[in-house]
């Protein structure tokens, strides 16, 4: 585990916010066990893609129509020819499997997490 402190600035400046997982599919150019998704933000930040290493713990079928939070402001990233937009946010567990972070209520899409 990393303890470096950051700034308050720092941390700021990690947009987050809460969507809606509208497609997930098998990515098997993934080096990693790993699902494409695509995921509503709503009106103001749109449709994103994502690749996910949430194998272990989700199916396909118990994605779609889940709520996620993401950190929508890294730049891109291309993973194995798949351009991942957002960050989904999730739990790391000691056997590297990984539990999604989502909210207690559904809400709106795009909600800024502060």
């Amino acid at each position: 585990m990393n303890n470096k402190k950051i700034h308050f600035n720092d941390f700021i400046a990690i947009k987050m916010a809460v969507g809606t997982i509208l497609e997930a599919k098998e990515f098997p150019k993934a080096k990693k066990p790993a699902y494409q998704l695509l995921i509503d933000f709503g009106e103001e930040i749109g449709l994103k893609k994502s690749s996910a290493q949430i194998t272990a713990h989700y199916n396909i079928s118990q994605l779609v129509g889940r709520q996620i939070i993401a950190v929508i402001n890294f730049e891109p990233k291309n993973i194995a020819g798949f351009l991942s937009e957002v960050l989904v946010l999730g739990v790391a567990l000691p056997d590297h499997s990984v539990i999604l972070l989502n909210t207690d209520t559904q809400v709106p899409n795009g909600s800024i997490i502060s």
